[in-house]
C-alpha cells in the first residue's frame, strides 16, 4: 500500500509477502507465531488527522483488520474503544499501548457479543469512556472451515456464526444509533465470500451476504438522519483467522489465487475503514468497499 508520511503519502510501495507457508493455531488466534507477521501498520501508518476529535468503536480490534483499523483511526486523530473476546486480552494490551503512544486514548472492552444485552453494555461504556460516540466499525466475526458439505455443519456452529457476526452486528447497531448525530458512520468487515462464496464457508458467507442485506437497509433508514451506512469486504486477508480456522495445508499458498497474486495486509483493509469514516466520504453511503486483490464485488 502506500506509505504514509508526516508530509502525505508518498508513492513507495512496500513488498508483502507473497507465499504463505502450513501454519495452524488454536482458536481464536493470536498475532505472535505468525510467519509471516501481518502488518497492522504499526511502523508504516502515519495520519494525516483525517479523523481529528472522533470517537470509535470497533469490535475485533485486539488482531487482524480491527487492530490495523484502530491503529489507523488513532493516527488520524481518533479516540478509540475496541471490543475483542476476552481470551484476546493480550493482543488487545499490546494495540493499546501502540494506541496510547500516538496520545490518543484507548479502551479496552472485553466483550462476547451474542447477546443484545451485552451490546448495549458495551455501547454504554464507550459513550461513558470516550464521552459519545460518532463511528462504528462492527468488524469481530467468526468462521470455522469445514471438510464435507452441509451435512457437515453442527447445530452449534451455525448459532456461533450468526450469534457472532450477524445477531451481534444487529444488536451493536440498535444500541449505538441512539447515540449517533448527523454527520456519523458506521462501517461493517463482510467478504468476498458473500459474493464468491466458498463451499467450506458456507455459513460464514451467509452471515457477510445478510450483512451486506443490512447495510443497504440501513443506509436508506439512516440516511435521512445523516448517519452514513457501509461496508468493506475484504478478500484473503492474513490474520489469525485464518490459521487458527482452517487445518494447516490449507493454509500453505493463502491468497496467492487472487489477481495480484498475494495475501492481502490488514493495514491494506484499514485505509478503507480510514477513509469511509472520515469527512472524505460525507456523500459515501450504502455501498460495498471491496479490499480483494482483484476479485469483484458484484
Amino acid at each position: 500500500m502506500t506509505d504514509h508520511t508526516a508530509d502525505g503519502p508518498t508513492t513507495d510501495q512496500p513488498t508483502y509477502p507473497t507465499h504463505v507457508e502450513a501454519q495452524a493455531q488454536e482458536w481464536p488466534g493470536h498475532t505472535d507465531g505468525m510467519t509471516p507477521t501481518p502488518d497492522h501498520g504499526e511502523t508504516s501508518w502515519r495520519g494525516l488527522g483525517r479523523l481529528a476529535g472522533k470517537r470509535a468503536l470497533i469490535t475485533g480490534g485486539d488482531s487482524g483488520i480491527g487492530r490495523a483499523t484502530a491503529i489507523a483511526y488513532a493516527r488520524e486523530g481518533a479516540d478509540v474503544a475496541i471490543a475483542f473476546f476476552p481470551a484476546e486480552m493480550a493482543d488487545a494490551d499490546e494495540v493499546r499501548e501502540i494506541i496510547e503512544e500516538t496520545g490518543r486514548r484507548c479502551l479496552l472492552l472485553p466483550t462476547d457479543q451474542r447477546t443484545e444485552e451485552a451490546n448495549q453494555r458495551l455501547v454504554e461504556l464507550t459513550v461513558e469512556g470516550l464521552g459519545g460516540l460518532d463511528v462504528v466499525v462492527s468488524n469481530a466475526g467468526y468462521q470455522m472451515g469445514t471438510k464435507g458439505g452441509i451435512e457437515e455443519f453442527s447445530a452449534a456452529q451455525l448459532e456461533q456464526v450468526f450469534a457472532t457476526n450477524f445477531f451481534g452486528t444487529f444488536w451493536l447497531v440498535k444500541a449505538a444509533v441512539p447515540h449517533l448525530a448527523p454527520g456519523s458512520s458506521i462501517v461493517f468487515t463482510t467478504s468476498i465470500q458473500a459474493f464468491q462464496p466458498s463451499e467450506v464457508l458456507l455459513d460464514y458467507a451467509a452471515t457477510k451476504a445478510a450483512l451486506n442485506n443490512l447495510m443497504v437497509n440501513l443506509a436508506s433508514e439512516l440516511g435521512p438522519r445523516g448517519i452514513r451506512v457501509n461496508a468493506v469486504a475484504p478478500g484473503p486477508i492474513w490474520t489469525p483467522l485464518i490459521p487458527s480456522t482452517f487445518d494447516g495445508d490449507k493454509v500453505e499458498g493463502f491468497g496467492t489465487d487472487t489477481p495480484l497474486g498475494r495475501p492481502g495486509q490488514p493495514v491494506e483493509v484499514a485505509a478503507a475503514f480510514v477513509f469511509l469514516a472520515s469527512d472524505e466520504a460525507s456523500y459515501v453511503s450504502g455501498t460495498v468497499l471491496g479490499v480483494t486483490g482483484g476479485r469483484a464485488v458484484f
